[in-house]
């Protein structure tokens, strides 16, 4: 890299990045981000198309969470030596190959395996927040990181209704063609318009990934925001990975555009981004966590109420949605927001460390959620869910009790 380019590089980091330039990575984080759920409400058509079995079907979104792991220990670390952009488009590209993969398997295996690249070609975004923070000042750190989680948000939670319209009045086909097609644009516009930032870190590959496990054995804030994410995003993807599947049963018998409206319900949740960035910068991360650990347990409990299949059921199944997407959402942001404060030389690594304890919570959700459904439906699959964010409230009043005797 030139000395001028340097410059530039240190002059746009004083500044700040463009509020246009902090848009589009938004855009492109919830883009990247949504192909990871796009099967997730079509796990029954799928499933039946392919020949999976009920109780097997939680693999479709369990192998492309797994992939995402996957990616997370191989390719998130490389931010720390190898220039950000460049490193993000390669990794675009192994999802482009994967979703068009998908688009045209007609054997599970087949698609099976395509899941675990499309997860593992979504780790762009891991690469791409911590980009975006390194390249702002600190006091508006956890704004920037809010914007960049309310589009990955965004593109999780339009993710469902826009798979489940596409499929109704197409095919699971189209859906992975279209979105492959998307990736490939993407990529052209990074490239032109994302900045550039080229990490001074000269470990080796092999010192990276051990390092990561120095980094989660020496850090006790990064250890504790993680496993707050994990019992978070394992009541997410159980939720999400069974509420299709009673929705089209015969409790509700939706279409599957009745299940992509049910989920534009959960796109409410997106306030929480700006709103926990905002609380972050402020210092309020502690309160606003608990917060959206009791959020999520009363988006299980409230599902209780009502009788199956009723209209205030099916009514407070969207309450539910909105409150669990919301409380997940807040804890994501404020966990980031933390652990960005711990260096930028490490940066690539310690969000990495997040995300994959994160992702392994979400793993362990839908697999579990897509097995309790088959053997007890509903009633079992929700007890379960509700489990997670009860283990999570119970360590984080460790935490609170830790400040009261300190």
């Amino acid at each position: 890299m030139s000395s001028h380019q340097k410059l530039l590089n240190i002059q746009e980091a004083d500044r700040g990045l463009p509020s246009w330039v902090i848009f589009f990575l938004s855009v492109a984080c919830g883009l990247i981000a949504a192909n990871v759920y796009y099967a997730q409400p079509l796990i029954g058509l799928i499933s039946v198309d392919l020949g999976l079995s009920m109780q097997s079907a939680g693999l479709i979104v369990t192998l492309t969470q797994l992939g995402y792991v996957a990616g997370l220990i191989l390719l998130v670390p490389l931010a720390d030596i190898f220039e950000n952009r460049r490193l993000s488009l390669v990794v675009i590209g192994i999802s482009v190959v994967a979703l068009f993969a998908a688009a045209i398997a007609t054997q599970v295996y087949t698609f099976l395996i395509a899941s675990i690249f499309i997860g593992l070609g979504s780790v762009a975004v891991p690469i791409l927040v911590p980009h975006a923070a390194h390249l702002v000042p600190e006091a508006v750190r956890g704004r920037t990181v809010g914007s960049l989680m309310s589009g990955m948000m965004l593109g999780i939670m339009l993710a469902r209704p826009l798979s489940s319209f596409m499929a109704d009045n197409g095919s699971w086909h189209v859906v992975f063609s279209c979105m492959a097609v998307v990736m490939v644009l993407l990529i052209v516009v990074l490239r032109l318009v994302m900045p550039r930032r080229q990490p001074n870190g000269s470990l080796s590959y092999s010192g990276l990934l051990c390092s990561m496990l120095t980094l989660a054995r020496t850090t006790p804030i990064l250890r504790r925001r993680a496993l707050y994410q994990f019992f978070q995003f394992g009541a997410f993807t159980l939720f999400w990975t069974v509420v299709p599947l009673l929705l089209t049963g015969p409790v509700f018998n939706l279409t599957q555009t009745g299940v992509a409206l049910f989920s534009v319900a959960g796109v409410a949740g997106v306030i929480a981004a700006p709103i926990a960035g905002r609380l972050a910068d402020k210092g309020l991360t502690r309160p606003a966590t608990g917060f959206g650990l009791i959020a999520v347990v009363f988006a299980f409990l409230i599902t209780h109420i009502a009788e199956p299949g009723s209209t205030l059921s099916l009514t407070l199944l969207v309450v539910a949605a909105i409150l669990l997407d919301f409380g997940t959402t807040a804890t994501l942001v404020m966990g980031l927001r933390t652990i960005f404060t711990l260096g930028g030389e490490v940066r690539g690594r310690v969000n990495g460390v997040y995300l994959i304890i994160w992702y392994c919570g979400g793993a362990i959700g839908s697999a579990v959620g897509g097995w309790a459904y088959a053997q007890g439906g509903w009633a079992l699959a929700s007890w379960i869910g509700l489990l997670f964010p009860i283990i999570g409230l119970l360590y984080y009043a460790t935490e609170i009790w830790q400040r009261k005797n300190s």
